[in-house]
């Protein structure tokens, strides 16, 4: 038995540590939280000062028996969890079940799992930070009494199963709001003219748009004020009135934080916000790494601090030197400034050591580690490095009065585009090259082209963009923004299209009960008021229970109020075209764990159930019956014979109706980054070919 016991959550983060560690070590993982409020019961003592009545997670009572036995043996016992409010709870927890006196803690704490923080943290321990606690403790309870108080009240009045938040709802209440602003919007009518011009001599045009006369910019509105302009034109001379040449200069985006994180890992790696944490804490924790063993290629990634050490700036310095030369480097180094509110207790997200390119962990990462490891580097590496400078150029073109634009900007220095270019919500037209143009040369015009255009509705929220909206909004922080929207997906409050996420008629009635009956949970400033008092729990400017005893006396006088107020909703089953093989009936869309399955709506006489199944459309290759698209329990798609168990085809690519022109046997098409292409079913054959986009796509 080692004479020092580290404790940290996971596996992963036991096995990166302990090769840091010497053999006086033993470093065991706590899996998480050892306690917590019971499921049965609100767990919370209203009466006495709001006194949280903690039991242990059911399935670790073998663990924690281990840990107190590996606990009493150790002459001192590290507590080395995550370096947040979360880890500094768990830490606390495990004091108490474990019984180390307060005197005898170790607390231990490092943003990045390297070997020179981790024997740092060893060397300068403190003692548990009753502030973060505190914070965490708040918070907990808080949305155990939202949750436990209103929850019931909804399955009593609506539908069984439904629950509330005190962030999921503010969250649903964005997407419900913009679906109505969507559904009330009015487009306006408004027209473009492009002019397509060339020089004399010279083959290739360039566009020059309509934009009014030497006055003033002319907005058109209509087509009888396009046709006049147009007739005015067609067969003016086209002379260049003034020409004016710039230089524009473009910064780095910052370093990540956990929500610009989440958010560009949406845009450019199609990751789902559940998807990035998941794969980010793998990062954090430690991964096998060619040649290093188990390594922490990044630090912690639950901040909103944009801050970076002096030394891991030094390196990034030293690195932009020698790889890309000294052009690439800023005239000083860059500061980035962090939003007021942020907590600055970590550092941005980064790599722990930019030596370790993505390019070196390439051949050992899991594809979908590497893309988000390679992000993270990019974007580091890039806010560390020289702008980009653009020389510019913007023409006005007069004909018969009336002045046409022509912009077009080229790249002069690439500075930190030659490593990463941030992702945008927006569609953005890129600029254009224009021809080196003379003031007062004629030009040809080769073509003018109207378009007739209608102003756009609010576009509906994206994860990135919901994820951007609750930070603005100061709803939730970064550990949350995750889980509440993977919360409101599971409910059924809020459905995703693709990218796009939308509310289910469930999310907008219970939107309007919460709205009209508890005001302040749904309302985003309280809700923002709310994470800046629990922010001063942890600063230690005030204490946990008046903050949750502020909140629960008004709260419990419109819980009571409400119970009076509402009267019963149906909410009637959206019915399919599918009948139930046992009784007749057609079954009905009902929401479950894994999402929307078929029931029997004769429940409880008939207790008949249905996956959801979508058909591909091709027949299955072994058998060739249908192949239906499943999905598996963690929610990814694959494809299965509709005859399983009798018929085993199963594959996480789609089966095609196409035959190998090598071999004859079944193509399968696979997506992947680069976008899609054929391949053949049999290895040996080896045959693939890319699929190309037929025109139009």
């Amino acid at each position: 038995m080692a004479d020092n016991l580290v404790i940290v959550e996971s596996p992963a983060k036991a096995k990166t540590i302990k090769k840091y560690l010497g053999k006086n070590y033993s470093v065991v993982a706590s899996m998480g939280h050892l306690r917590d409020l019971p499921k049965s019961n609100l767990g919370v003592d209203i009466e006495h000062d709001f006194e949280p009545k903690y039991i242990t997670i059911r399935g670790k009572g073998d663990l924690m028996a281990k840990l107190k036995k590996e606990a009493k043996a150790a002459k001192k016992v590290f507590l080395a969890t995550d370096p947040d409010r979360e880890g500094e709870a768990i830490s606390w927890h495990l004091t108490q079940v474990l019984g180390i006196d307060d005197s005898d803690t170790y607390r231990v704490a490092f943003n990045e799992i390297t070997k020179n923080a981790v024997k740092n943290a060893i060397k300068n321990p403190r003692r548990i930070d009753y502030n973060l606690v505190d914070a965490q403790q708040a918070r907990r309870i808080l949305d155990r009494i939202v949750g436990y108080k209103i929850s019931p009240l909804l399955w009593r009045k609506v539908k069984k199963g439904l629950s509330a938040g005190r962030v999921q709802s503010v969250a649903t209440r964005l997407i419900v709001d913009r679906e109505r602003e969507i559904e009330a919007f009015i487009p306006e009518e408004y027209w473009t003219i492009d002019a397509h011009l060339n020089r004399d001599g010279e083959k290739n045009s360039f566009t020059a748009a309509f934009f009014g006369n030497s006055n003033r910019k002319i907005e058109l509105t209509n087509e009888e004020q396009v046709r006049d302009i147009l007739s005015a034109v067609e067969n003016a001379e086209y002379r260049v009135k003034s020409v004016k040449k710039g230089e524009k200069t473009k910064n780095p985006a910052p370093p990540f934080t956990t929500s610009t994180l989440q958010q560009e890992a949406s845009r450019k790696l199609n990751y789902t916000s559940k998807k990035t944490m998941q794969a980010a804490q793998q990062l954090y924790e430690g991964v096998e790494v060619q040649n290093l063993g188990t390594t922490g290629l990044i630090t912690y990634m639950r901040t909103d601090s944009l801050r970076i050490s002096e030394e891991a700036q030094k390196h990034a310095l030293s690195f932009i030197k020698s790889t890309y030369g000294d052009k690439f480097l800023p005239a000083k180094p860059r500061i980035y400034k962090t939003k007021k509110g942020a907590q600055d207790a970590h550092e941005a997200i980064r790599p722990t050591d930019v030596g370790i390119t993505p390019d070196m962990v390439k051949g050992t990462l899991k594809p979908e580690l590497y893309r988000l490891y390679k992000l993270i580097w990019e974007r580091f590496v890039a806010s560390q490095m020289q702008s980009a400078v653009f020389d510019t150029t913007t023409a006005d073109i007069e004909a018969a009065g009336y002045i046409f634009r022509a912009t077009g900007s080229k790249v002069k220095f690439q500075g930190f585009m030659k490593v990463y270019v941030e992702g945008n919500d927006e569609t953005e037209e890129a600029e254009g090259v224009i021809p080196s143009l003379n003031q007062g040369e004629v030009l040809n015009l080769k073509k003018l082209e109207e378009k007739q255009h209608f102003t756009s509705p609010p576009p509906r929220y994206t994860e990135a963009m919901l994820i951007k909206a609750m930070e603005e909004d100061g709803i939730g922080r970064p550990s949350t923004y995750a889980p509440t929207i993977t919360t409101i997906l599971a409910r059924g409050y809020v459905a995703r299209e693709g990218k796009t996420l939308y509310p289910t008629e469930l999310g907008f009635i219970v939107t309007d009960i919460m709205t009209e009956h508890f005001r302040d949970i749904v309302d985003i400033e309280f809700t923002a008021n709310m994470e800046q008092r629990l922010d001063s729990i942890e600063d230690g400017k005030v204490r946990w229970v008046s903050v949750v005893r502020d909140f629960y006396e008004p709260f419990e006088s419109t819980l009571k109020t409400a119970e009076n107020l509402i009267g019963n909703i149906e909410i009637q089953d959206e019915v399919s075209d599918v009948v139930c093989e046992k009784c007749g009936r057609n079954m009905v869309y009902k929401m479950g764990r894994y999402g929307k399955f078929l029931a029997c709506p004769g429940f409880p006489e008939c207790r008949n159930t249905k996956a959801l199944m979508q058909e591909a459309g091709v027949s299955c290759p072994l058998c060739g019956a249908k192949v239906l698209v499943k999905k598996s329990k963690k929610g990814k798609a694959y494809y299965g014979c509709e005859k399983n168990p009798t018929c085993k085809f199963m594959s996480w690519d789609m089966p095609t109706d196409n035959k190998c022109p090598q071999c004859g046997k079944i193509l399968f098409k696979k997506s992947g980054r680069f976008g899609e292409k054929l391949y053949c079913a049999d290895k040996d054959c080896g045959y693939a070919e890319k699929i190309t986009p037929s025109e139009g796509e």
